[in-house]
């Protein structure tokens, strides 16, 4: 459990995101790992501002953080609604590795991020492949990764983090699909954003560090604790194509994999979108 000082009633005012105060929360190691931190009143998209800034050189790692977006992306080009009271989080890492080969951060981001909400006390919390955070079927939070522009030494990696923390701050008219947040998730209790996104830096910055050096491997049992869709029937969607089969989980590379007519197929991420069929987790 993450100290009591992360949690407050719902009913309290919410605190503005400070730089200084998220700073001040990280631990020794994540301060020394952190190379830049801002908080805005409004951006168009986090993501988008630290693919700006990581084009103009900005040193990394670096993250960002925003009130509100006016114009919050998923993956696949979708509207991430973005009013205040949420938590909207970007980091910027700029690694050795191949562009090809930092796929598999979307599943350390996604893992890294249930197990902080879940020592946050969040129970019965599920990973959407490749990186939906559902709660009862219900999308509590995304993830989008967006590769830079790659120089001659160094792939620019972003990872975007968008976390529903308030019911009443999240706009449900325009929302497509079930969702939740953490104060209902909670009982009623919301967080403290600064403290959260100071735990959430705090974990993600040594599991990317640990994922240059080991890869995907020592990631994949913690992403498959929170795999609860194992075993049903899935649609993938696939382009123009959609494939139905049972989900069998994911492949030590992080590919999906689908027992479908013609047997085991994979797939990576891309343009592929994962829905169950399944009566009680019907999300996509």
């Amino acid at each position: 459990m993450l100290p009591h000082s992360t949690l407050h009633p719902a009913s309290q005012a919410l605190e503005q995101l400070n730089a200084e105060h998220i700073h001040a929360a990280l631990s020794t190691a994540g301060q020394a790992m952190l190379a830049h931190l801002v908080c805005h009143e409004q951006l168009d998209s986090t993501n988008a501002e630290l693919l700006r800034q990581a084009a103009a050189g900005a040193p990394s790692p670096a993250a960002c953080l925003a009130e509100r977006q006016t114009a919050g992306r998923g993956r696949r080009g979708r509207e991430w609604v973005s009013p205040f009271g949420n938590l909207y989080l970007s980091l910027l890492w700029r690694s050795p590795l191949p562009a090809a080969a930092l796929g598999g951060t979307s599943l350390v981001a996604g893992a890294v991020t249930t197990e902080v909400l879940q020592a946050l006390g969040a129970q019965h919390l599920s990973l959407k492949w490749p990186n939906d955070l559902l709660w009862h079927g219900q999308k509590l939070a995304g993830l989008l990764l967006e590769v830079g522009a790659k120089s001659s030494t160094t792939s620019t990696l972003v990872i975007g983090i968008g976390i529903n923390l308030l019911t009443s701050a999240t706009e449900n008219g325009f929302i497509d699909q079930p969702w939740t947040a953490l104060d209902q998730v909670l009982g009623g209790q919301s967080v403290n954003r600064n403290l959260l996104a100071a735990q959430l830096l705090d974990a993600l910055l040594p599991a990317l560090a640990r994922y240059e050096q080991t890869g995907l491997a020592p990631f994949l049992d913690r992403w498959r604790v929170f795999d609860q869709w194992l075993g049903q029937p899935v649609q993938l969607r696939c382009g123009d194509r959609q494939i139905i089969g049972i989900y069998a989980g994911i492949a030590d590379d992080g590919a999906l994999r689908l027992d479908t007519i013609d047997g085991l197929q994979q797939f990576h991420a891309g343009e592929v979108s994962l829905r169950s069929i399944a009566p009680h987790t019907n999300t996509e």
